[in-house]
């Protein structure tokens, strides 16, 4: 078959969703690999060049990415996701522009992490990533979680910081079901941000159904790097996914990202990018359309190893 054609294809091709009021295209873009070259999250990592960093951030504007996902702790030594966002969109940023962050966990100048934050420290959180965006509110923030402990206080805190306008909506990242359950009880959830993809956590598959059921958008991360997690994709790729991906004139990547996809249309995908080529390339992902025999040869892989 012919290969994709990925000049054209925009973001909406993925259709749409609603994070609370805000609609968004599925197909997003996470900022994560903006601020430096190779491995992201590291004390030693290498920073990008600024220039092609805020190409890349306008480039998906111009392909119709609406949704972009961000963390104050996304930095090197040199640059921060949330300073590049600002400089490349605001002043004013897009209307239907939506930006995604998270909190929870810190991160110190020199690029260490710090403890996960208490409900104390998650306004100084909030206020860092209103500072540093350029924004009155917060349209999204995801409370990350590390472990399994009571989410309540902390997302109380959010909840908190919600009623006094500074957070439209909230959002739960790294959770069981249990704990989604407990922040619901406190204030409305409308996305779940946890690792997910072909191979990757298939024990998550219930919970992504029951998300879909509660209208809550899932967001997976990782899920073209998978077990590469913030180092990116490693290895060989699986006959699976390549058979797949010659059938469309694709690659693993777009064939990945497809699938995340078609696991429900509450399924948002947010991959991230520092290349202006590969970011063509996801967008054009949200429009490859996959058969029930392709699927079906996918969902093999995924639960092969589980």
């Amino acid at each position: 078959m012919h290969a994709m054609t990925t000049e054209t294809i925009n973001a909406s091709a993925s259709g749409t969703w609603k994070l609370g009021d805000l609609e968004i295209n599925r197909i997003g873009f996470g900022t994560m690999r903006l601020p430096q070259n190779g491995p992201a999250l590291r004390a030693d990592a290498v920073s990008g060049d600024r220039d092609r960093a805020i190409g890349v951030l306008r480039k998906a504007i111009e392909l119709g990415v609406n949704h972009i996902d961000t963390a104050t702790f996304y930095f090197s030594p040199l640059r921060s996701a949330n300073e590049l966002i600002n400089s490349a969109l605001g002043g004013p940023y897009p209307d239907d522009l939506v930006i995604a962050t998270k909190v929870g966990p810190g991160r110190d100048q020199s690029g260490e992490w710090t403890a996960h934050a208490g409900p104390a420290q998650l306004r100084g959180q909030v206020e860092e990533n209103l500072r540093q965006l350029g924004r009155d509110h917060l349209d999204v923030v995801n409370l990350r979680i590390l472990g399994t402990d009571s989410v309540a206080e902390r997302f109380g805190a959010l909840a908190d910081l919600r009623q006094a306008g500074l957070i439209r909506h909230l959002g739960v990242s790294n959770v069981t079901p249990e704990q989604l359950a407990e922040a619901r009880a406190i204030a409305p959830v409308v996305c779940v941000q946890n690792p997910y993809g072909i191979g990757m956590r298939p024990d998550q598959d219930e919970f992504v159904r029951f998300c879909g059921e509660q209208g809550i958008a899932f967001v997976p991360f990782y899920s073209i790097a998978t077990t590469g997690r913030e180092g990116g994709a490693s290895g060989a790729e699986s006959e699976e996914v390549l058979t797949v991906a010659r059938a469309h004139g694709a690659s693993a990547a777009q064939v990945r990202l497809a699938w995340t996809l078609h696991r429900g249309p509450h399924v948002l995908a947010i991959p991230g990018t520092g290349n202006p080529d590969h970011l063509t390339a996801n967008v054009a992902a949200g429009a490859l359309r996959l058969t029930e025999s392709e699927l079906a040869l996918l969902e093999g892989l995924h639960h092969r190893d589980a």
